[in-house]
C-alpha cells in the first residue's frame, strides 16, 4: 500500500498501523516499502508518529528493555576513504593518529571489562578500506576470544572481497556492520573514495555467509528530512532487514569537512527512530554516536519511540560516549533494564 502524502495527516492512530500490519494483528514484515510511504511516516504528526511506532514496538519486544553493546577501535587513523564525517580519514585534518592493528591480549582484556559491565555484545572496528587477508587473520583470532567469552562478536572493517565474510563466518562472527550512512542521493556529498553500490555488494557478501546485517546511518550531515526517510526506504527494501540498524546523530569533529555544521533538531533523530522501527519493526534499532550530546528527555523519547539498543562505554571509536554510571543512572530513572543475551538471541531469532 502506498500512503497518500497528502492525507497523511487525517490518517488516524489505526489508519497507520492498518496500512503497516495487513490486519492490523499478524505482524507480517514488509520489504516493499516505497519512498513515498517512507516519507509520508516522517511527515507524520509527531505523536501519532511515536504512538505508532511504540504500540508496534510491543509487539516484537519488552518495552523497558535496551539491548547493551560495547564498541572498540582496533585499529585507529589513517583511513584511505574521504567520508566528510569521519576523524579518521586520512584526508581530513582531524587529530587522530595513526595506530597499529591491536594485539590479541588487549582485545581480550577490553571485552572482559565489557562483559563485567553488562556488555553483552563486543564491536571491533577497524580503519580499513577492507581488510588485507594478514589483517583478516589476526581478526578472526580475536572473533574467536569474544565468543570464548560468551558474548556476541560484531565488526566493521569497511568493504569485503570475495570470501572474506567467509572467513570470518568460519571463525564464529555473529554480526558485521556495514552502514549505509545516508539516502544514495545525499551520498555523494559526503564520501567519493567508494559508492553507495559498494557498500550494498558488502552487505550482499555477509547476508550470502550467513553473517547477521548490522546497517544504519547517521543524521546531521546536512541532508533532508527526504533523505532520512530514503535511507531508511533502502535498509528496508534489503532482501532481509538488518538485525540490527545503528543511527547515529552526527558529531561534528575538528578537523573534518562537517565540523562547521548546525547541528540538527534532536526532534529529526527521534522521528527517524520512530520510522525505523515502524518500517523494521523486528529489528534492534540502536540510539548510537552523538548521545553525549542529548539530555536525559531526549534519550527517553528515543526509547519511547522504538530504540532498543545503546553502545556501553565512555568512547565509540574516536568520539566521546555517555559514561557507564550516566547510562546506568539514565536506566535506574527510566525503569529501564539491559537486555539479557539470551533474550536478545530470541528477537534477533524471531527475525529470521
Amino acid at each position: 500500500m502506498v500512503f497518500p502524502v497528502r492525507s497523511i495527516a487525517d490518517m488516524t492512530i489505526q489508519n497507520i498501523l492498518s496500512a503497516i500490519l495487513p490486519g492490523n494483528t499478524d505482524g507480517t514484515v514488509r520489504h516493499d516499502w516505497t519512498e513515498t510511504d517512507a516519507r509520508a511516516l516522517m511527515d507524520a504528526p509527531f505523536n501519532d508518529l511515536i504512538h505508532a511506532a511504540q504500540t508496534l514496538h510491543r509487539q516484537h519486544f519488552d518495552a523497558n528493555e535496551v539491548q547493551v553493546s560495547t564498541l572498540l577501535s582496533i585499529k585507529t587513523g589513517g583511513c584511505p576513504e574521504d567520508c566528510a564525517y569521519c576523524s579518521q580519514s586520512a584526508h581530513n585534518e582531524a587529530d587522530v593518529g595513526a595506530d597499529k592493528l591491536m594485539s590479541l591480549d588487549a582485545v581480550r582484556a577490553a571485552a572482559l571489562r565489557a562483559k563485567d559491565a553488562g556488555a553483552t555484545r563486543f564491536c571491533m572496528g577497524a580503519a580499513w578500506r577492507g581488510p588485507k587477508e594478514r589483517d583478516l587473520d589476526a581478526v578472526c583470532d580475536m572473533i574467536a576470544e569474544v565468543k570464548s567469552l560468551g558474548m556476541e562478536s560484531c565488526v566493521t572493517l569497511g568493504l569485503l572481497d570475495d570470501g572474506q565474510a567467509d572467513r570470518l563466518k568460519d571463525a564464529g562472527l555473529d554480526y558485521y556492520n556495514h552502514n549505509i550512512d545516508t539516502s544514495e542521493t545525499f551520498y555523494e556529498e559526503i564520501i567519493s573514495t567508494r559508492s553507495f553500490a559498494d557498500r550494498l555488494d558488502t552487505l550482499a557478501r555477509v547476508r550470502d555467509a550467513g553473517i547477521n546485517v548490522c546497517c544504519g546511518g547517521i543524521v546531521g550531515m546536512g541532508e533532508t528530512r527526504a533523505d532520512r526517510a530514503d535511507m531508511l526506504q533502502a535498509l528496508a527494501t534489503l532482501p532481509d532487514h538488518p538485525k540490527s540498524v545503528p543511527l547515529n546523530m552526527l558529531v561534528a569533529v575538528p578537523g573534518t569537512p562537517l565540523a562547521d555544521i548546525d547541528p540538527l533538531d534532536p526532534l529529526e533523530l527521534i522521528r527517524a527512530i520512530a520510522t525505523a522501527r515502524l518500517m523494521m519493526p523486528k529489528s534492534m534499532v540502536r540510539l548510537s554516536a552523538g548521545r553525549l550530546e542529548m539530555d536525559a528527555a531526549t534519550q527517553a523519547l528515543c526509547f519511547l519511540a522504538g530504540a532498543n539498543s545503546i553502545f556501553y562505554g565512555d568512547t565509540l571509536l574516536t568520539t566521546g560516549n555517555p559514561a557507564q554510571h550516566t547510562d546506568k543512572a539514565l536506566f535506574d530513572k527510566l525503569g529501564v533494564r539491559p537486555m539479557p543475551a539470551e533474550n536478545h538471541a530470541d528477537a534477533v531469532t524471531a527475525t529470521e
